[in-house]
């Protein structure tokens, strides 16, 4: 069977971003955002920035890279003031990688500086970019992010309120987003009327709160995780406390149930559920719904370990480490070369032979999107001496591309999309292959406080209306 798919087009599902925010007089903000950001680094590489304000100015830096690239103690030490906004980036919409694109963006209003960092993606961005520039508002960096900055500044300067300036904003942006914004005297944090990308609030032990995409970055800080913030509020941070409003009405529920299969950390909750516990039992179903004739189970370094234990669990198969991961290789400031990226997974993981020579193989990863990480998975534990690669995946097949802040591009490269069954087990080159079902998904997730997912990329019941092209 011939099937091409572009080599050089990363095959995991990624998430754009994460945002931090602090408001905590007394306390190192800029300090406490930079850890915050190192805790949700796996949700974007490509540059980071902190924006921090003393009650009479915004200081911001932001560079490529990651977090422990872009800000050194000298950086940390100049950013000085009581409340900060962070953000690590993954480009999804709008420019790529560049200074410009990166986070948090700063607008204007009047003589006063704020800083907003966002993840998600807005699916109305043209509307409004052509709003504002017809009403002569400058945009530079080309992403949604930059539009609702600017749109939330020039807003203000005419009701000289920010929180209406916000609310206008989650009037007139659909899609997903999850904000924080900072003035020079306080903090705020509003998510989509869907809440479909996470957003936490944790307090400080020396006073103060935390605003975070995930609870992994409130941990870190020391932060006590208090609540979400719900879908369609506006929550404000300043020395009068802690007060929220409705920005705008809720809508049906639908967090991103990608965010259990692969983006969020494994310590971390999101609504109630342990993410951890969420993927052991996704493998614990796997084992029963996909059961297979094996020696060993192996997980796929990060995302498949949990599953793959659940697996063992269920199967009775025993669970071993057949793949090291080196953590660090793409993450550096060497590029490989152009043969060097050829070698694409090899980058990155490393079969034990020693291990998993003449075994019969059941290997668990999160998802498959192209397939070209599969196919290369399969052929290196092949040349390493398995016996037989039995692959099972703890999401069902994607189907539909995500216009919510998910890279997985259009329908022609995902490979479910064009292929039965059968035919992507031959192309990948497995000896079985079989996907979770999305009622097994769903039952992963008993502890999640709310009804509602969205499962737009397995089914293409998209929540939010998408324009087409």
């Amino acid at each position: 069977m011939s099937f091409t798919l572009p080599g050089q087009l990363a095959d995991t599902p990624e998430e754009e971003c994460a945002v931090f925010g602090v408001f905590a007089p007394g306390q190192d903000v800029a300090r406490i955002t930079g850890f915050g950001l190192q805790a949700l680094q796996h949700r974007g590489q490509e540059s980071a920035g902190i924006a921090v304000g003393d009650g009479a100015s915004m200081v911001e830096a932001k560079d490529l890279g990651l977090v422990t690239q872009v800000f050194d103690e000298a950086k940390l030490a100049a950013l000085e003031g009581f409340v900060a906004v962070g953000h690590c980036r993954y480009s999804t919409s709008g420019a790529a990688a560049s200074w410009e694109a990166a986070q948090p963006h700063i607008s204007a209003i009047d003589n006063v500086l704020v800083a907003l960092a966002h993840n998600g993606t807005l699916v109305n961005t043209e509307a409004l970019r052509a709003q504002l520039d017809a009403e002569g508002v400058v945009l530079r960096a080309g992403t949604d992010s930059e539009v609702a900055a600017k749109a939330i500044g020039h807003i203000t300067q005419d009701t000289h309120h920010l929180r209406q300036g916000i609310r206008w904003l989650m009037e007139h942006m659909e899609g997903a987003y999850a904000m924080v914004l900072a003035s020079p005297d306080a903090l705020y944090a509003f998510r989509d009327p869907n809440g479909i990308r996470p957003l936490c609030i944790g307090g400080l032990p020396g006073g103060g709160w935390v605003v975070s995409s995930e609870t992994c970055g409130l941990d870190i800080v020391g932060a006590t995780y208090l609540r979400d913030v719900e879908p369609g509020e506006i929550v404000r941070f300043n020395r009068d406390g802690l007060t929220a409003e409705q920005g705008v009405p809720a809508a049906r529920r639908a967090s991103c149930i990608f965010e259990y299969v692969y983006f969020a950390r494994p310590d971390s909750v999101l609504d109630g559920q342990s993410v951890y516990q969420a993927r052991r039992a996704m493998g614990r179903i796997l084992a029963r719904e996909a059961p297979a004739r094996a020696d060993l189970v192996l997980g796929v370094p990060d995302s498949g370990v949990p599953a793959a234990l659940g697996f063992a669990e269920a199967s009775g198969i025993p669970f071993t480490d057949g793949i090291v991961k080196n953590r660090y290789v793409g993450r550096t400031f060497i590029q490989p070369t152009q043969e060097m990226r050829q070698m694409g997974i090899r980058l990155k993981l490393n079969p034990l032979p020693s291990v998993i020579g003449g075994k019969r193989l059941v290997v668990i990863d999160d998802s498959i999107v192209r397939g070209n990480t599969s196919r290369q998975l399969v052929a290196m534990l092949r040349e390493a001496g398995a016996a037989e690669v039995h692959l099972r995946i703890v999401s069902p097949e994607v189907l539909w591309p995500c216009f919510y802040g998910i890279d997985t591009d259009t329908r022609d490269q995902l490979i479910a999309a064009n292929m039965t069954l059968p035919q992507m087990n031959e192309w990948i080159g497995s000896d079985s292959l079989a996907f979770i079902s999305l009622e097994g998904l769903r039952a992963s997730l008993p502890d999640v406080c709310h009804p509602g997912f969205c499962e737009a990329c397995f089914t293409g019941d998209y929540v939010v209306p998408v324009p087409l092209p």
